[in-house]
This record gives C-alpha cells, sequence and structure tokens, in this order.
C-alpha cells in the first residue's frame, strides 16, 4: 500500500464522518436526547482527528500521481487549498465538539443552545468536505470535471 492508496481510503472518514454526525445532532435535536447529541459530538472529534492523517498524506499522494496521464495538475492546487480549509473547519468543530463533551460529562444534559450552536459549523464542514472531496475526484477523472468534452451519457449509451 502506498500514500495514494492511503490516501484515497481514509479521505471517505472525514466525509461520510461529519454528514452521519450532522444526521444524528438533528436526529438528536429532534428527539431531544443528550445521548444522541453527545454520540454526535464524539463523531466530530473523532472526525477532526481522521482528518489529520488525510491531509498528511495529501502532499505524498501528489507526489505518486502528478506524473499520470489525464491527472489536473491545477486540480491538484485546488483541492489542497480546499483540503486545507477543511481541515481548519474540523479542528474547529471538533475542539468545539470536545470543549462541549467536557463541560457536560457525567450525566449533564447538553444544553439546547450549545447544539443548535454546532448545526451551522457542522453543515459548513460538511459541505467543506463534500466540496474538497468533489475537487480531490476531479485530479483524475476527467468525466466529472466542469466543461469537459466527453460525451455525454444518456439512457445508457454513448453519443
Amino acid at each position: 500500500m502506498n500514500a495514494t492508496h492511503l490516501h484515497l481510503i481514509l479521505n471517505h472518514l472525514p466525509v461520510l464522518g461529519t454528514a452521519f454526525g450532522l444526521g444524528l445532532l438533528l436526529f438528536g435535536l429532534w428527539r431531544r436526547s443528550s445521548e444522541l447529541k453527545k454520540t454526535a459530538l464524539g463523531i466530530f472529534v473523532l472526525v477532526a482527528l481522521a482528518a489529520v492523517p488525510v491531509y498528511l498524506t495529501g502532499e505524498p499522494a501528489e507526489d505518486g500521481v502528478e506524473s499520470l496521464p489525464g491527472v489536473s495538475k491545477p486540480g491538484i492546487g485546488h483541492h489542497e487549498k480546499a483540503a486545507g480549509v477543511a481541515l481548519t473547519g474540523a479542528v474547529v468543530l471538533g475542539l468545539g465538539s470536545l470543549g462541549g463533551l467536557i463541560c457536560f460529562r457525567r450525566g449533564r444534559l447538553l444544553p439546547a443552545w450549545f447544539t443548535i450552536s454546532l448545526l451551522v459549523p457542522a453543515l459548513t464542514v460538511s459541505g467543506l468536505f463534500l466540496w474538497t472531496a468533489n475537487l480531490g475526484g476531479q485530479i483524475r477523472h476527467s468525466e466529472i470535471r466542469a466543461g469537459s468534452s466527453l460525451p455525454a451519457v444518456t439512457g445508457g449509451e454513448h453519443r
């Protein structure tokens, strides 16, 4: 297994984890369940931790693919910048979540204002990871690049 393979495997954790945590947080708010909300916060902490190795394997992954045919070098740069923003957002969300877990431990209920205040950052970070993943996919997959000259596929047939 090389750095590119590791990066491609790990990058799913923050993308899917943040979306899952956001859904769980919303469900916990709806159900008024402190346990579900605390679980969502724990997921955000784990996502922040997982985002670090994903980011750190990005540069070695770049070294492994930049000379391959069909790779978009400008796409690598856009993906790298987006990844830095997403990592920063994940760390901020993770630290806020960790703070909440520490402050409201041992059976203390999470106040509604606290969990509601995490909704916007969680939604933002989820969007940042989706945007970053999309840019990462465009590095090698010309079929998803904007303005692609590849033929459209409709009804299961190539035109």
